[in-house]
């Protein structure tokens, strides 16, 4: 049999199983879409259904492969509230769910003020209840007995652990992204797990993502075919994951990844912790990475605007979006030059770098918001032209960018690394390296990042070994962007469009 190290992959529309080899090549996946379960008006995740798939397949590829280690990894903004064996005990709710304004506030009256929570905990004020300290409230207001009878409260990735393992616990990657659950000057866990009051339902110590949590369970190894002995690791936050074969191969080079998908991630490594003043009450973050270092991170729904806007466009052309015609470099010029036609953000109100912004379109004096776009009610011209819509749309969605990797502290030389959506955007990736002349703008050819880099922690804690020290066998090709414009042909049009903002 062939060895093999298994990843559960676990995204928020995605569930995968992917087996790398001890080489880390990708040698097999599978994935599966679990539409959420519905508890009185809330969706929830379902948690049993995706277990019980997670150990089928793992008993499939047991057959072929000899799997020698487990890693997990998750998306964010989920805790999952157990008993003493790990058997959930109150619904683990989507974090998209949008609570009242109202709730914010109490929030925020328990926690303490928005901007000295964002300066300790390195986390900003999210809407919906991506903030995980804002998910365990509303759990505990909404189904108070069962969240008092929770033994231990833990991040996503070591509830599957403990799931595999039988054993709780806790990791950095995950505490430490938005959670306003990390103090970044204490290392430990903030005033917020106070007045919460579940200091003591979080695991201690706080721990690396390549740590070894335990072995398998014997309910495990029996029903998927896996040796009693195999290793579970603590499992890693998947942007954290994303960004690990970065640093162990960047060979100390200064870079900024833009990650694109629903959210763009804007993640750099920096030497040092900490906010500039304007910062404070914007969408500006700190990671933390699998080493326990700060990476200061941006983030904006520009999936989602571009597939919002792409949609409404092609609606108007009654085709696919595939099929719209496509702008040449002759309409970027003249849409930049005319400087009357804009796309604003942002679809989902204090998603990204511009909190005060609603999501319209301009032609000249005419505003027209999205739902009234949407709606048909109005609806500027331009937007029926399919080239300068999408003109316009890209240009939108790259000053967007522009921003975000501003606030990542991007210095000059520094590189920018594009992979996931966007990477197939070449409009898109043309117009970012026209607007960031002193920096290069690369195409990564990364495949399934977040499970590469999962399964590199798998690997480092079979190997009992740093993950740096996988860099031979990270093999990363980087295309290099032409620009498309002088950065100069920006400089009018990004000045209208913010002053619009």
């Amino acid at each position: 049999m062939t060895d093999a190290i298994a990843v559960l992959d676990i995204g928020m529309t995605n569930k995968k199983v992917v087996l790398y080899s001890t080489e880390l090549s990708m040698i097999a996946e599978k994935r599966r879409i679990f539409p959420p379960l519905v508890r009185e008006g809330l969706e929830i995740h379902d948690l049993a259904a995706m277990e019980e798939w997670f150990l089928q397949v793992l008993r499939e590829y047991s057959r072929e492969f000899a799997i020698q280690a487990l890693a997990v990894s998750t998306h964010g903004a989920t805790f999952v509230c157990t008993d003493e064996r790990g058997n959930p005990v109150a619904p683990c709710i989507y974090y998209t769910h949008e609570p009242s304004r109202e709730f914010h506030d109490r929030f925020f009256a328990l926690a303490g003020d928005r901007k000295e929570l964002q300066a300790r905990t390195g986390t900003p004020d999210l809407s919906a209840l991506i903030n995980s300290a804002k998910g365990l409230l509303f759990l505990r207001e909404r189904y108070p007995e069962e969240f008092a009878s929770a033994r231990w409260i833990l991040p996503y990735p070591q509830y599957w652990g403990m799931r595999l393992t039988g054993k709780p616990s806790a990791e950095g990657t995950y505490i430490g992204c938005h959670t306003f659950l990390f103090d970044w000057q204490q290392e430990s866990y903030s005033s917020v797990a106070d007045a919460l009051g579940i200091r003591d339902k979080l695991p201690l110590p706080i721990q690396q993502a390549w740590d070894v949590l335990g072995t398998i369970a014997p309910e495990v190894a029996a029903r998927t075919g896996l040796s009693p002995g195999t290793p579970v690791t603590l499992g890693i936050h998947d942007s954290n994951a994303s960004i690990l074969p970065h640093l162990a191969s960047s060979g100390g080079r200064d870079f900024v990844l833009n990650s694109t998908g629903t959210w763009c991630v804007l993640m750099h490594p920096v030497e040092k912790y900490g906010f500039e003043p304007d910062e404070l009450g914007k969408v500006v973050f700190f990671n933390r990475s699998a080493w326990n270092t700060p990476i200061k991170t941006a983030i904006f729904l520009g999936g989602k605007e571009y597939e919002t806007w792409i949609q409404i466009i092609a609606v108007l052309q009654a085709k696919a979006p595939k099929n719209l015609l496509q702008p040449t470099e002759e309409d970027y010029e003249r849409v930049l030059k005319e400087r009357k036609y804009f796309i604003l953000p942002e679809i989902v109100p204090g998603s990204g770098q511009f909190p005060g912004s609603a999501a319209r379109a301009v032609e000249g004096s005419l505003q027209c918001t999205l739902s009234d776009v949407e709606q048909g009610k109005n609806i500027p011209s331009f937007l029926r032209d399919p080239k300068t819509a999408q003109a316009v749309l890209n240009i939108s969605i790259v000053l967007q960018t522009e921003v975000a990797l501003h606030r990542t502290g991007l210095k000059k030389s520094a590189d920018i690394l594009t992979e996931g959506g966007f990477r197939n955007n070449t409009d898109y990736n043309r117009l970012l390296a026209s607007a960031f002349p002193d920096n290069s703008v690369y195409l990564t050819d990364l495949q399934e990042a977040t499970s590469f880099g999962a399964a590199m922690t798998a690997l480092a804690a079979l190997k009992s070994i740093d993950p740096m020290e996988f860099s031979r066998l990270i093999h990363i090709e980087k295309a290099l962007v032409p620009p498309m414009l002088p950065s100069a042909a920006l400089n009018a049009y990004r000045d209208a469009w913010r002053a619009l903002i």
